[in-house]
């Protein structure tokens, strides 16, 4: 799949939990470290999923329907305006802030008691959340613009 080049949308919020499976809470600015995550997350370590990210849209499109939701009760540290994520292939390079991230997977299986599916009986991040890699740390806050890249090639 070929993306355009410098595609670009806007940071809505930037959300943290201290435990897996629980909504995130929106902290207005992230500081991200490199191959490890978002400072203060429970996500952060040494492994694929280091930073969830969910289109702005998608829960927009999902409130319309009742799901009266807010910033990070998807679990998504990262919500972008503008840029529609699970269209974009694994390798993809974003950059927001003074932050580089890499695209690892998109869609996850949902935990069967994660509190928002408790709620509404509905998930968003199986079918529409992306996960990334940090590849440069620094910080990213709600506001700033989210720029797309070819994806990531080792050659």
């Amino acid at each position: 799949m070929r993306i355009r080049m410098n595609m670009r949308g806007t940071v809505k919020g930037v959300c943290i939990s201290p435990t897996k499976g629980t909504a995130k809470q929106p902290v207005g600015k992230g500081i991200f470290i490199k191959e490890f995550g978002i400072e203060n997350d429970a996500h952060a370590g040494e492994w694929h999923r280091q930073v969830s990210l969910l289109s702005y849209d998608s829960v927009i499109a999902f409130n319309e329907k009742g799901g009266d939701v807010s910033y990070g009760d998807f679990g998504e540290n990262l919500l972008v305006e503008g840029i529609d994520l699970k269209r974009l292939p694994v390798g993809t390079i974003l950059k927001a802030g003074t932050v580089t991230l890499r695209l690892t997977q998109i869609g996850k299986e949902c935990h069967r008691h994660c509190a928002i599916r408790q709620r509404t009986g509905d998930c968003l991040m199986p079918r529409e959340g992306v996960f990334a890699e940090v590849v440069e740390g620094g910080e990213i806050k709600a506001g700033d613009i989210m720029m797309v890249q070819e994806p990531y090639s080792e050659r």
